[in-house]
Order: structure tokens, then sequence, then C-alpha cells
């Protein structure tokens, strides 16, 4: 807004002397080339009638030197700029607001709805899976832009503060479900705090930036507090510590006995440089291959001509043994034989965890940051070839790229692998959007904070879907399937419908993993399936 008046002053400004010097220009070439007189205000007459196009009356006609002639047609066009420069700066913008609908500020009677307060991608991840499930939702948004952008897009919003509870009762907060407060750490507590004014009934969740607030936003009134960044950081350590180790790391259990989990292939492998139909994966290990990752592509099932190279990653279901088996098919002697040492590139609340979770699993780490401080071993800019020599990113096992700019790690990833083939990188993406980015740049392994954050909501939120892997490239779903009810996997063709595969069935307290076509779908059935975000969704749609 500010911008804009500055513009209109500008403007305004600029016209008056332009009228003013014009006036006074017309006034002396009258008499100096045609020898007439005119006062002032019958010279500032002939330009406006000149600005508006409207007419120039009987001085028309005086006009005989070249000189007034050339006066009149530079002011012609003068006007003319003026005007149509006016047109987008102004009158379109003006014209756009008068004609935009008014934001809503309220929704009509509703209950066991969500109530998402502020807007950010991770709370656009939460409202695509409960779209997906059809649970109603509204959005709490203080910037009136944002509210109409959003409501244009036909997102469930309404516009206020989200820290009133005026605006929360408009919001139906006494007869929801749920309450997400999506702000800063101090915004989220005012939240807290203004729904507890209203009601103490509805459960509250809130995210938290800085984990030490975590007891605070408790104290206001959230009934669970989020870390998604404490959860991505693990996550991304546990990648490194399960891919320089012999041991499985962390996993996604199912059952007793039945676990799934990301192995990547690393260089100089026993089954690195081989077809997969070459392998004998299943053949020697009675592990089960889901699907594999390949520069971000997740294919399910793989192909048996699928290469498996160091930019492959796998995902694997099996027994503990038949994993452990597998593991040692896919990490190469040397990473075996090797120091383990890392470099963490950012100390922030990601980069900090990541350094804890290193430590514990008794990897050494080289911590890399812009400034300079007790916990930081190399100053610098990690996108200088020289910095990330100095931290010794040619001899370490892996390098993790735990920054909050996109496109810095995008950058540094490049840089990293041209210093070293072998490195495994991991990277935060903060936006989904840049993860083919990143994958393209040369990074092993891709975690999006946003994705984390928007799983751990709808895991807890909606009760008939259970996200068992919020912090894997792919999500892990336990659900019903009251549509299939029946229906044989193969007569219910979910992959070639939906992307994605089938792992496992608890029935009775048991877990089935041995599922062929013609394995049928009882009522009271739990369904394990595995697959992208995207393709889990699809599945909901058709298993709902």
């Amino acid at each position: 807004m500010n911008r804009q008046r500055r513009r209109l002053f500008l403007y305004v400004g600029a016209f008056v002397i332009v009228v003013v010097a014009y006036t006074f220009a017309y006034s002396w070439g009258m008499a100096t080339f045609e020898g007439e007189e005119r006062s002032l205000l019958e010279s500032f007459s002939i330009v406006v009638e000149t600005f508006t196009t409207t007419g120039y009356g009987e001085d028309a006609s005086l006009w005989q030197s070249m000189e007034m002639e050339l006066l009149m047609i530079v002011m012609q066009m003068t006007g003319v700029f003026l005007i149509f420069m006016a047109l987008p700066l102004f009158v379109a913008p003006w014209v756009r607001e008068a004609v935009r609908v008014s934001p809503p500020t309220a929704i009509d009677e509703r209950s066991d709805h969500v109530v998402i307060c502020g807007y950010s991608p991770r709370a656009e991840a939460l409202i695509d899976e409960l779209r997906t499930w059809d649970r109603e939702y509204v959005l709490v948004v203080g910037d009136r832009d944002v509210v109409l952008d959003l409501y244009e897009q036909n997102f469930d919003v309404i516009h206020g503060n989200p820290e009133s509870a005026d605006v929360l009762r408009n919001a139906q907060v006494e007869t929801a479900d749920t309450v997400v407060a999506d702000a800063s750490d101090e915004q989220n507590a005012s939240i807290a705090l203004a729904v507890r004014e209203v009601t103490d009934e509805v459960h509250v969740i809130s995210l938290v930036e800085d984990t030490d607030l975590e007891n605070y936003l408790h104290y206001a009134g959230a009934d669970e507090v989020f870390s998604p960044r404490h959860l991505l950081g693990t996550s991304l350590a546990e990648q490194v510590t399960a891919s320089v180790t012999t041991d499985l790391g962390e996993t996604v259990t199912v059952g007793e006995d039945f676990e799934i989990l990301e192995l990547s292939v690393h260089e100089g492998a026993e089954i690195c440089g081989k077809r997969l139909s070459d392998s004998d994966i299943r053949e020697r290990t009675g592990a089960s291959l889901i699907g594999t990752w390949t520069q971000g592509e997740f294919q399910t099932p793989p192909s048996p001509d699928t290469l498996l190279d160091e930019d492959t990653i796998l995902l694997v279901a099996g027994q503990e043994a038949q994993l452990e088996r597998l593991k040692e098919m896919t990490i190469g002697e040397e990473y075996v034989r090797s120091h383990r040492s890392a470099v963490v590139a950012g100390f922030g609340e990601v980069g900090s965890t990541v350094c804890d979770r290193l430590a514990t699993s008794g990897l050494s780490s080289t911590v890399v940051d812009l400034e300079a401080r007790d916990e930081v071993d190399v100053v610098g800019d990690v996108t200088d070839e020289a910095t990330l020599r100095e931290a010794g990113i040619e001899h370490a096992n892996a390098v993790i790229f735990a920054l909050s700019d996109d496109t810095t790690t995008i950058f540094a990833t490049l840089v990293a692998r041209e210093i070293s083939s072998s490195v495994e990188i991991v990277a935060r993406a903060n936006e989904t959007e840049n993860i083919g980015k990143l994958y393209s740049a040369g990074a092993d392994y891709v975690l999006a904070l946003e994705t984390v954050s928007g799983r751990m909501l709808a895991s807890t939120i909606i009760e008939d879907e259970e996200i068992i892997s919020p912090n894997k490239q792919i999500e892990i779903i336990r659900t019903t399937a009251p549509q299939l009810v029946d229906q044989s996997l193969g007569e219910a063709d979910v992959r070639s419908r939906t992307g994605c595969t089938v792992i496992a069935v608890e029935r009775n307290g048991e877990v089935i993993t041995d599922l062929g076509p013609d394995f049928v779908v009882e009522s009271e059935d739990q369904l394990v399936v595995a697959g992208t975000d995207p393709d889990t969704n699809a599945f909901t749609k058709i298993a709902q």
C-alpha cells in the first residue's frame, strides 16, 4: 500500500510540473511566434484541452509557425503518454479492487471440522489430505490479500486475526474437531489461549520452531506440540547412519516381525551396476522389493531391467534377518571400513538435531555455517568449493545440507557433487517443488520439510488413516478399504489405478504379507499401502 501511495504522489507531482511548464511555454510561444498574447489562465485551458483530447477551440487556426506546431505535437504526445501511464498504474488496480469480492469473515454452522490458523505450504499439504478424506476445514488468515487469493482458488477460508476469540467463534471453533496453530511460536501460544477462551473441548495442535518453547505452548492450552524440523533432522541423520553402517537403522514396523526399509545402493556394493533381474534379491534374501527411487522418480513395481546403481534407493519389506542380508548386498566395503564421518551444512534446528543424532550413533561430524559459534567447525559459505574442502568433504562418507534456503542447497549440491562423486549427499528441501532439482543436482536422498509437517498433522487428525512413515520419501499408510471389500487385489487393480502397492494386510491381529492377485479383501482388514503422496491420496479415494 505504501508503495502504491508513493507511486501516486510521484505521478501527481510529475503531472503538475509538466502542466505548469507547458502553460508557461504556450503563453510564451504564442506571444513570440504568433504575436498573440495569452494569459496564463487561457494557456492553462489550452494545455488541459490538449491533455484530455477534447479539442482546441479558436486557437488552432492561429498556429502558423513551425515552432508552435512542434510545441503542440510534443504537448499532445506528452498528454497521451501520461494518460496511458496512469491506466495500468492506478486505474486498472482501482477497477480490479472495486470488482473484487470482499473476503469472507465467517462460515456457516458446521461441526467436526478442522480449523487451521495460518497458511503455509505445510497447511496446504494437510488440506490435500483432508480433502482426500472429505474432511471439512476452514483456514483463518489475517492477510486480506492472501485470503482473497485463497478464496478465488476455492479454499475454505475466512479473514481475521486467528489470535482473536471472536474470529475463532466465526470459524465455529466451539464445534470443531481440531484446531491447528500454524504461525510463529509466539502467535501459536496466543492462538491456543484464544481457543481456550472459547472452549476447552476442542483438540489443539501447535507447531513449534524452537523446541525450547514447547512447554510454554502446552501451558497456553495446546494438547500436542510438533516440531517438524526436529523430526526432519532426525530422519536425515538416520539416513546417513544407515548408509555407513551395517545396522538397519530406523525401520517402519508392521506387525511383530515385518519391517519396511529404505536402502541406498552404494558404489562398490555387490548389486551395484546390475540389472534387477540379475541381482537375485528375492532368491538370496527372501525380502520383497516394493519399489525403487531413481533421481526422485518412484517406480512400483520396478521393471526387471531397472539398473541398480549409486543413484538407486530401494524400498524393501521383510523380516529383520532378511533385510540385514539385503543390507550387506547394498553397502560397499569401503563404507564399512571407513572412519565414518559426515559434513553437516547449516546449524539451525535441523542441523543441530542431525549432529546430536550422528553423535549418538558414533559418527563424527564437521559443522559448516555462515555464523561463528562454539559448535561450528568451519565458518564459510557452503556454495564455495574451498569451504567444503576445508570441511573435509573429500574424505567424508556423507554431507548433509540442512539449510533453510532451497536455492542455496541446490547450488551447494552441485559444488559438492563436483568435488566428490562418491560422497552421499542428503538434503533438506523446504518446498516439494524443489525435490526434483536437488536430485538433478546430484543429491542421493531428499526429504521435504512441508511433506513431513503435513503428514504429521494428517496422521494425528484423520482417525481412519494412520500414516506410519511421516519421515520417509514414500508415504506408507495403514487404512481400511470398504470399497474394495470382497474384491481380490487383482480385480481391484490397485497398482495401475493408483500407483500404490499393497504391502501387507492386518487381519484378526495377524499380518499377512504373502499377497497374490487372488487375495480377497475382507471388511475388517487393515491394508498397509506404500506410494508417493499423490498415489496414496488416489488410493484413499477409491478405497474409501
